[in-house]
């Protein structure tokens, strides 16, 4: 077990490495002086994570230290005020107002993200740079084992540099940055953090808290724990879209008339988390050890697929999941010669989730065990040239059993090496990197593929090159060229079988292919005075592109849908800007703004399903030093550019409000915000849900959030 997480850990590492991605996973005490928000919001408020503060004034992607400038795609880091104004139940609800990022949207107790239309396999979910070892990749009802309540900060890095983590990460990485390994020595004798808030919309109650010991000068003890409650949602308006409202009040039965008028809560969406972890870790200075173990627990029900057909009764399903999980990290200062630092990440879960029908009876549990590890060699810079290399390892094992049972027993194993090479000279920063990964996916002999053990394995390899210029001062220019290999997973090559979760019949496709990509992406970003700006424009070229796709039958009452390969092609864009517009007194006061989209075609079959469509949001914000205030306009067009068999999307406009408050102003890491969403209460659905017919979004949700530290 220890050669297999130390080789685990060595190929992440690599993997970082060696692609040009200055965004990446970031150590948890680096902040970044200008996230995906705007400078002047940085230089009116202080970064703070939610507990402590610190002032670095520079993001960190796997062990660099770097500008937000200098990254050569998409990146935001979520921290501070705005982390705990946008804190749902969901990692994906959490994020879904940054740019390029939209969400599954399974209700307050399953919500993934969705980066630049891409989900499920090729979205990485991180804790400190480590997956998040659960089953959430395989299907959109499945709940990330990982929680916003928890994160200092969050990072979001969107594009192919994000495949340092993994060549499935085609779309982009998401890591979650927490303290439960600490880094720091706290300065009290005992430091307490706590934070709690209320949601009207879910009737949502939540309460964290952490304590840190420090013993001996040199050693942390961390305990931390939290609870989280949720009621049925209360969305904007009706519960189906109007295209299923119309069929239901045609036809000729009650039951099903009765669907059109469903109104306001959304059945079954009800939810409940548990949260809690130790850990210990030794500090001397930059190096730092630590270990910790921590039980996740949630059981939340599915938002009900009503049927139209009185023959066939739609499911109340809800899933009970459990994950036991322990983490290390080393990062040991060398300085000198030419290694700077050697970091070592590595977890292991045993993980299971059952999904339980209406009458109390389990349908299928999930048995998940895995590792993952990576360590990474941060090289000395020298005379403008840096970089590094590293090793990744990860391992899974997965079963299911029960009566609707769609995989068969598999594993996965990955081994990957990774190296990056930078050189900074005057206004000129260059980056190339390179990945290969070896995957090898076996499943066992079993009903649903047959009396034959099945086996493949894949050799990827992944290179980029880009740079960044400095056409003038404080404004820069970036271009980046990718190309990418993705080996299928186990679920896209093995199931075979119903899903209640999605209400679909999922086919896989054992005779998958990898899929291969050609990506360029280009950008412009400059901060100044009271003013900041970034676009980014992007294009990427699928072979063998892996898709599902509705094939009009139906098997167990459910709508089949197969897996399939194609050529595709992405397109799209990130924008976003602010300026200072005006001194009042004590409080400058901000426009900000933000635009995304992203066109999606899969050759000789048409536009791919659950793409987002183009979105605007702007929002005025007066900020002093103790108090901040802000509204905001969010426009979603509508999605009317379809996949078969797919259905429209109507666009929405939301308008939202808060105001945070730090009452002490030697004490900053203890605030109250209060925030109003969905003011005018709309009926809101993400094109990006494959239940946005059944399950808007929320409607009005009045919140307050405070939290404490000292």
């Amino acid at each position: 077990m220890f050669h297999l997480a130390l080789r685990a850990g060595v190929a992440a590492t690599l993997v970082s490495i060696a692609l040009p991605t200055p965004a990446l996973a970031q150590s948890a005490d680096a902040v970044s002086d200008q996230s995906a928000r705007p400078a002047e919001k940085q230089d009116s408020k202080p970064a703070t994570d939610k507990f402590h503060h610190h002032d670095n004034d520079a993001i960190v992607v796997t062990g660099f230290r770097r500008n937000s400038a200098d990254v050569l795609s998409g990146t935001s880091v979520v921290t501070g005020e705005e982390l705990i104004r946008e804190l749902r139940p969901t990692i994906g609800d959490t994020l879904a107002r940054q740019p390029g990022v939209s969400a599954t949207s399974f209700g307050p107790g399953a919500s993934r993200p969705v980066l630049r239309g891409f989900q499920g396999e090729r979205i990485r979910v991180l804790t400190d740079g480590i997956g998040s070892l659960d089953v959430s990749n395989t299907s959109v009802d499945h709940a990330v084992a990982a929680n916003a309540l928890t994160a200092d900060r969050i990072e979001i890095l969107r594009g192919p540099s994000a495949l340092l983590f993994g060549s499935s990460a085609i779309g982009g990485v998401v890591n979650i940055i927490d303290s439960r390994i600490p880094r720091h020595v706290p300065d009290e004798a005992v430091h307490v953090g706590g934070l709690a808030s209320y949601g009207s919309a879910a009737d949502e109650r939540a309460i964290n808290g952490i304590v840190d010991v420090p013993i001996g000068g040199h050693f942390v003890v961390h305990v931390d724990g939290n609870l989280t409650k949720t009621g049925d949602l209360e969305t904007g308006g009706p519960i189906l879209s109007g295209p299923l409202r119309a069929q239901a009040a045609a036809s000729s039965d009650p039951a099903i008339q009765a669907l059109a008028e469903l109104h306001g809560q959304l059945p079954n969406s009800a939810g409940r988390v548990s949260d809690v972890a130790g850990s210990v870790a030794w500090i001397d200075g930059d190096s730092n050890v630590g270990v910790s173990v921590n039980r996740f627990q949630t059981r939340y029900g599915i938002p009900i697929r009503y049927s139209l057909d009185p023959g066939i009764d739609a499911e109340r399903v809800s899933i009970d999941l459990k994950q036991t999980r322990i983490d290390g990290r080393a990062e040991i200062k060398v300085g000198g010669g030419f290694v700077d630092s050697v970091r070592f990440r590595g977890g292991y879960s045993d993980y299971q989730h059952s999904e339980i029908d209406e009458d109390g009876s389990v349908g299928t549990t999930f048995f998940s065990k895995g590792y993952e590890g990576r360590l990474e060699v941060v090289q000395a810079d020298r005379s403008g040239w840096g970089g590094g290399f590293g090793l990744q390892y990860f391992h899974r094992n997965l079963d299911s059993i029960g009566d609707e049972k769609a995989l068969p027993p598999n594993r996965t194993g990955q081994f990957g090496l990774f190296t990056v090479q930078t050189y900074a000279a005057g206004p000129l920063r260059a980056e190339v990197g390179f990945r290969y990964e070896n995957q090898r996916v076996s499943a066992d002999e079993d009903a649903l593929i047959g009396n034959a053990d099945l086996s493949r394995s894949f050799d990827s390899f992944s290179a980029s090159a880009g740079a960044t210029y400095a056409i003038a001062t404080g404004i820069k220019i970036g271009f980046n060229a990718s190309h990418t290999e993705r080996a299928p997973s186990a679920e896209e090559l093995f199931v075979n079988g119903p899903h209640p979760g999605t209400q679909s019949f999922e086919i896989g496709d054992r005779d998958l292919a990898k899929e291969r990509s050609n990506g360029v992406e280009l950008s412009l970003k400059g901060s100044g005075d009271g003013y900041s700006f970034g676009l980014s424009a992007y294009r990427m070229w699928f072979s063998d592109y892996i898709y599902e796709q509705a094939t009009g039958a139906i098997a167990d009452d459910l709508p089949v849908y197969r897996t399939n390969q194609s050529d595709a092609r992405y397109l799209g864009f990130e924008a976003e800007a602010s300026v200072r517009v005006a001194r009042l007194g004590d409080f400058a006061v901000n426009l900000d703004g933000l635009a995304d989209y992203v066109r999606a075609t899969i050759k000789s079959v048409g536009p791919a399903p659950r793409i987002p469509p183009l979105r605007f949001l702007g929002g005025v914000e007066a900020q002093s030093d103790r108090l901040n205030s802000r509204v905001e306009v969010e426009r979603v067009t509508g999605q009317d550019r379809l996949a078969e068999f797919e259905t429209p999307t109507r666009g929405y406009t939301m308008v939202n409000a808060s105001i945070s408050f730090i009452p002490f102003a030697t004490h900053r890491e203890t605030s109250l915000t209060l925030s109003a969403n969905n003011i005018f209460d709309v009926d809101a659905r993400r094109a990006v849900s494959f239940l946005k017919d059944y399950a808007p979004l929320a409607g009005r949700d009045l919140r307050i959030t405070a939290r404490v530290s000292f």
